[in-house]
């Protein structure tokens, strides 16, 4: 049987970049979005089918998924599109994939995650920069302790980003600061920023609550987590007006990106690693179009998932010029 892939949000940055990333790969696809013009033209560029509808007109949205095995949402803020998407691929029997670092979407999708299963469908945000990396990371070091304790994972990320994610950074600061304690998510207002090695000695690294409170939860099952990031430029331009479409290939390759990972046993074992990646613009549209190969290949788990959950740990070091250092 013929799986239909369907790229949603395919004209923005990173949307264009998976769906290239996706052609070059011979990755059977097709596009979508809510801009006939905008689409049209990709698609023309892309050579391949497409489809136009948006995610407020539910008829058209059921309309847009017939036939679609799989839908990756590349359309932020995903606080917006998330639902509407992930409602409509549940009713249609849709698996639903995204590169969000937003935690209500986890939420969400965990909240999905038994209806999504009834309905024979895998519910799974986050399959590029930064939750495939720091969920495989977790996973890699959680197994390396005896009955682990507690998580903490660090990103270090280049200052630069795109519109997309200056607005859905804005999504994760308006959540607050949480951490996870004894399995459950409680506010911590009072969090401090931590140090942590990404390579050249330690830096501060402030909290933030990422997906990954959900995702490491999920695949390490670790009662205690917390988030940080570093930010290797601090300076953010005055509103995302004045952010451009998004890095270019040379501030991309220029600012490689590094996920921190450590655990902590009850017998008080430390067990650190961090995992070195290319920036996290140029990992998405390979991690991405790489869960979807997966995926067609039938590599499924219904219900809310995490990228190491259904792929396993070794799924962030198979995208190319990634690795693994083990810490002391």
């Amino acid at each position: 049987m013929t799986s239909t892939i369907l790229i949603y949000g395919a004209t923005g940055y990173t949307g264009k970049l998976a769906s290239l990333r996706a052609r070059d790969t011979r990755l059977s696809f097709e596009i979508a979005g809510r801009n006939a013009e905008q689409v049209a033209a990709l698609a023309g560029e892309l050579d391949v089918p497409f489809r136009v509808f948006s995610l407020d007109d539910p008829v058209a949205l059921q309309a847009g998924l017939v036939g679609v095995t799989a839908v990756l949402n590349c359309a932020g803020p995903f606080a917006s599109t998330a639902r509407p998407l992930m409602e409509a691929c549940i009713a249609s029997g849709v698996h639903y994939l995204d590169i969000t670092a937003e935690y209500n979407v986890y939420a969400l999708a965990e909240s999905l995650s038994e209806r999504a299963a009834a309905a024979g469908v895998m519910l799974l945000p986050g399959v590029g920069w930064d939750v495939v990396p720091s969920d495989c990371l977790a996973l890699y070091v959680a197994a390396k302790v005896d009955q682990p304790r507690s998580l903490r994972i660090a990103l270090q990320v280049a200052n630069s980003m795109s519109r997309g994610s200056a607005t859905s950074v804005g999504e994760i600061l308006g959540v607050g600061l949480l951490v996870r304690a004894d399995g459950v998510i409680v506010p911590k207002p009072d969090a401090a920023p931590e140090r942590f090695d990404f390579g050249a000695g330690p830096v501060d690294s402030v909290p933030l609550s990422f997906g990954d409170l959900i995702t490491a939860w999920k695949s390490t099952g670790i009662p205690n987590i917390s988030m940080f990031v570093n930010m290797k430029e601090n300076v953010l331009p005055a509103g995302v007006a004045a952010i451009a479409e998004g890095p270019s290939l040379e501030e991309r390759a220029a600012n490689r990106a590094s996920v921190v990972a450590e655990v902590v046993g009850i017998d008080g074992t430390v067990v650190r690693a961090r995992m070195d990646t290319v920036n996290g613009y140029s990992y998405t549209p390979m991690a991405a179009v790489e869960a979807l190969r997966l995926l067609v290949a039938g590599q499924v788990k219904l219900g809310f998932q995490t990228p190491a959950t259904v792929f396993g740990a070794g799924f962030a070091i198979s995208i190319a010029d990634t690795r693994i250092i083990d810490m002391a």
